[in-house]
């Protein structure tokens, strides 16, 4: 199974793009493909750019990579109640060149939070949109206060590694 994995989050040291990586990665046997957003910058999506411009090569790149897996593993920062514009933007883009952006993969949806929110506000509205984008999504986690259950690379607390595993299996 080739699974995709990314945090949707630009930031160089994401504990989503961790948590991403780390779930894809329980799947035995599986080929993960771990994407980094910040090889995805483009201008911000506006109407105007695309006339002018327009689609970047790296909203195609993106499509590309979904329409090359089996399944998605992804995990959302919270910034302000919200998806990061990172993500936001790329995912922008990507809908202009395909509408089911998403493809009719299988997904796995994650957030999580250093606080205990665990950025359930914003797992709660991708879980709402997927479908819409044509994401088949089989799970859901919020994981709270990441640095507690996480260390060095491995989740440490049982019950999120159990729910983690239960998830994936689903793919």
């Amino acid at each position: 199974m080739k699974i995709l994995a990314f945090g949707a989050s630009s930031s160089s040291q994401s504990i989503n793009k961790a948590l991403a990586s780390y779930t894809a990665n329980l799947v035995e046997g599986s080929e993960v493909t771990l994407l980094d957003l910040n090889d995805f910058e483009m201008p911000i999506f506006s109407e105007n750019i695309e006339k002018e411009l327009g689609v970047p090569a790296q909203a195609q790149a993106f499509v590309d990579a979904i329409a090359q897996t089996d399944a998605i593993v992804v995990s959302f920062a919270e910034h302000n109640g919200s998806y990061s514009a990172a993500y936001k933007n790329i995912f922008d883009w990507a809908s202009r060149i395909e509408k089911a952006v998403y493809q009719n993969k299988s997904m796995v949806v994650l957030s999580t939070s250093p606080g205990p929110g665990g950025a359930s506000s914003v797992l709660t509205q991708a879980i709402n949109s997927m479908s819409y984008f044509k994401g088949n999504v089989v799970g859901s986690l919020s994981v709270p206060s990441f640095y507690d259950v996480m260390k060095d690379g491995e989740i440490i607390n049982e019950s999120v590694k159990q729910s983690l595993t239960a998830l994936v299996a689903k793919l």
